[in-house]
């Protein structure tokens, strides 16, 4: 029986692990209250050479009576993503009844060593081989209920001159403050850009254009205090206070990012100046699962990974992503039928398959975007080393780069007539284009 739980739990614990890098590893307290897991992960960190785990645990606090119960099945041990398939090996050839006792993990502390009854004690553990590991409490020791406080540090040392100084940012991810911040200059220069391209056309400015400048400000913001959340984690294994502003700004830049996208595609503004009854019910929709998503991404960061909670949240922040992902959407096939019948009855054949064009481009890259953000950039973060996981940070900033300016190049102030001169020849070619065309597949 009590292999069959150990079985199931490392089989969880597997799962686990084989999904992307989850947190950002930084000095991190965390709390096992009353828990009869077998198998509790507590963080991840991708080592180097001189990589270095600090472990205190205190207040341990056991259901059973510590007398009769055997501390060397009761420990902490980091474990790589490989190492798992070989545990699991051995426990279904019977060779070993506890991941502790597998030749496969690295063993930081067994509670066998701490005298009776075990109240605190404090462990530094250097890497040997360099990977991306877990750190996990394995319990083999059934029906027993563990409470205790884990304050973890992990780090690499920095090799050369600056040889003591700890870089508390996981392997791989030490390069994330400077792409934070050179993405925010970016973006700064964008919002410097569409300003000057608002004055430049003011005539023809309208409420939209101004929303989307709030929205590339509130993205420059986002990153620049993302960029210094990660450096002063990187040096000092806390944000001191940066996570706030930077959990402000995503909040808004969530919400105003995912509102854009509704109003444009209901042609908001720019083609009329009024929302229907069902497009302000799809922004009742967005708005306030924004609110659920940001307060989930809170709980994710904040909380320890792989928790009971955190896996609940984490659910909760898929699910919510995705309805809002395809809500949007909506809008935009809203506005295509509405300017499809509109071609056929007042007779502004080239206008309307220019303004029909245009919203079946935007209709494509919104799926696009909401693609490569949501699955490529997951399926990278899983298949890439550990060593180059900034390469998934870069690709998905990149893509929403070019989503932004995409949609400032397409949606950007125009004095378009809209009784200009067209050829009879052109006006009699875009009829006849929207004759021939079948109905667009969404």
């Amino acid at each position: 029986m009590t292999m069959m739980i150990n079985s199931i739990n490392i089989y969880v614990l597997l799962l686990l692990l084989i999904s992307p890098a989850v947190v950002i590893a930084e000095i991190r307290s965390s709390e096992i209250r009353n828990d009869a897991r077998g198998i509790i992960p507590l963080d991840e960190f991708g080592f180097t050479h001189r990589g270095r785990l600090d472990l205190k645990v205190s207040s341990i606090s056991l259901s059973s009576d510590p007398s009769s119960l055997d501390f060397s099945r009761l420990g902490f041990f980091l474990c790589t993503r490989d190492a798992w398939f070989h545990v699991l090996h051995q426990i279904d050839d019977s060779q070993i009844t506890c991941a502790l006792q597998s030749d496969a993990v690295d063993l930081v502390f067994t509670f066998d060593s701490l005298p009776n009854p075990p109240i605190s004690f404090s462990k530094p553990h250097n890497i040997s081989i360099p990977d991306q590991y877990s750190l996990v409490f394995a319990s083999c020791l059934p029906n027993l209920r563990v409470s205790m406080k884990v304050h973890s540090a992990m780090y690499n040392l920095q090799p050369g001159p600056d040889s003591n100084r700890r870089d508390y940012l996981s392997a791989g991810k030490t390069p994330l403050p400077t792409i934070y911040f050179l993405f925010s200059l970016v973006y700064f220069a964008l919002a410097a850009l569409w300003i000057h391209v608002l004055y430049k056309k003011r005539l023809t400015v309208f409420a939209i254009h101004f929303f989307m400048l709030a929205v590339v400000i509130l993205k420059a913001l986002n990153l620049l205090c993302e960029a210094e959340d990660k450096s002063y984690i990187n040096r000092t294994g806390s944000a001191h206070g940066w996570d706030v502003l930077f959990y402000v700004f995503s909040f808004f830049k969530g919400i105003t990012l995912f509102s854009l996208i509704v109003l444009i595609g209901t042609g908001w503004s720019f083609l009329k100046p009024y929302l229907q009854d069902k497009e302000k019910k799809v922004l009742m929709i967005v708005i306030p699962l924004q609110v659920v998503a940001n307060i989930a991404q809170v709980v994710i960061d904040e909380s320890v990974p792989f928790d009971q909670d955190w896996v609940t949240w984490k659910q909760v922040f898929l699910l919510v992503d995705v309805v809002c992902c395809c809500a949007v959407l909506f809008p935009i096939v809203w506005s295509i039928k509405n300017l499809r019948e509109a071609a056929r009855t007042d007779g502004k054949a080239a206008v309307n398959l220019m303004k029909l064009t245009l919203f079946r481009q935007y209709y494509i890259v919104v799926i696009c975007y909401i693609y490569f953000t949501r699955v490529v950039v997951y399926a990278l973060e899983t298949i890439t080393s550990y060593r180059y996981l900034w390469t998934s940070v870069v690709a998905g900033e990149l893509a929403t780069l070019a989503f932004y300016v995409f949609t400032g190049y397409n949606f950007k102030p125009e004095a378009h007539n809209p009784y200009f001169v067209v050829d009879d020849e052109e006006e009699e070619a875009a009829a006849e284009q929207l004759k021939l065309e079948d109905e667009f597949e969404l």
